[in-house]
């Protein structure tokens, strides 16, 4: 599975987790047949295990938002994202930005994408 599809498959398998007490397998059983890719895997499991620490740190980049108010597949692609620049040191900060866009343009709209970029772009400029 290549990488693009395996974010993909991320964002699917998140926004089906998102709300739910859906346990992770059981989503992940839902999504892929056969055997499990591990870059999917590590995407979605280390995104659960983070959630907390992701979605504080998107908080304090939401300019008059709450994580709430966002729709849930903005929500979605902003958490992948965050885990990717957060905890995964061998993506770097713009391929998990640029992925992040263009999920937006996959599953949400034109506008997702220039707001997820305009947050995400926040973390880089943070690290400056």
């Amino acid at each position: 599975m290549k990488r693009r599809e395996a974010r993909e498959k991320a964002v699917q398998t998140l926004f089906q987790l998102d709300g739910t007490g859906l346990p992770a397998e059981e989503a992940i059983s839902y999504i892929i047949e056969g055997p499990v890719d591990p870059f999917y895997e590590s995407l979605v499991k280390g995104t659960i295990e983070h959630k907390e620490e992701i979605d504080q740190a998107l908080v304090d980049k939401l300019e008059n938002w709450s994580l709430d108010r966002l729709p849930k597949i903005e929500r979605t692609v902003l958490r992948l994202a965050g885990y990717e620049i957060l905890y995964n040191e061998e993506v770097p900060h713009k391929v998990a930005v640029n992925e992040a866009i263009e999920l937006c343009k996959t599953f949400g709209d034109e506008k997702s994408g220039r707001f997820v970029n305009g947050v995400l772009s926040k973390f880089e400029q943070q690290r400056m």
